[in-house]
């Protein structure tokens, strides 16, 4: 039951549809509905708008599926990118995190999530069927996996690991500059980078993993 009273329904509709945002609550969504109500209407309609293109003209790279506006991205349509790396990370912030280190001109492989059975997301959920087909289809030697040092961001390197294990390719891994545990979004660029030029072989790291 809604105990809160709005004097406006159109206000109450538009503290909804912010609180539906990840993160934003009630209270910080009525600051910020108040707040685009004491903007002129040409802001909050730039805004609108640039928010409706977004959503209707964004695309994703046919290649390595970052966002685009291009049917192939910037990175993977640059020449002077190192087309024979490819470093695999789980969503598209880690694109730009690792874009902001400075420290890699390879391209990427965006895998949209990592596997994780309790909330049913399996291999063929995410692209690594279409990484397998880029590895096998084009001429890299090496596959960077840059995945969240969890259980699940493990899980989905190992499997990554074993797919790739017979085909002609090196398969490396951040070192462990980055704490186990974390997702790439809270390591700072300064250590992100260093474990990106500090890379180390993945099957050196799996330990006593079994294989």
């Amino acid at each position: 039951m809604n105990l809160e009273k709005y004097p406006s329904r159109l206000l109450e509709n538009a503290i909804n549809e912010f609180a539906r945002l990840p993160g934003i609550g009630k209270k910080s969504a009525l600051r910020l509905v108040l707040h685009l109500l004491r903007q002129p209407k040409e802001s909050v309609h730039s805004l609108s708008q640039s928010l409706v293109q977004l959503r209707d003209e964004i695309k994703h790279c046919k290649v390595c599926h970052n966002i685009s506006d291009d049917e192939v991205c910037q990175i993977c349509s640059n020449p002077s990118r190192n087309s024979s790396v490819i470093c695999v990370v789980e969503n598209i912030q880690d694109v730009m995190l690792i874009e902001n280190t400075q420290q890699y001109n390879g391209l990427y492989h965006v895998l949209g999530g990592i596997i994780s059975p309790m909330d049913g997301v399996g291999p063929s959920d995410i692209e690594i069927p279409t990484l397998v087909e880029r590895v096998s289809q084009s001429e890299i030697i090496e596959i960077i996996l840059a995945l969240p040092t969890t259980m699940e961001g493990d899980t989905t390197s190992f499997y990554i690991f074993r797919k790739l294990k017979n085909m002609p390719v090196k398969v490396t891994t951040l070192s462990r500059g980055v704490a186990i545990g974390d997702d790439l979004e809270y390591t700072d660029e300064v250590t992100l980078g260093r474990s990106l030029v500090n890379r180390v072989l993945y099957e050196n790291s799996l330990g006593k993993q079994p294989r």
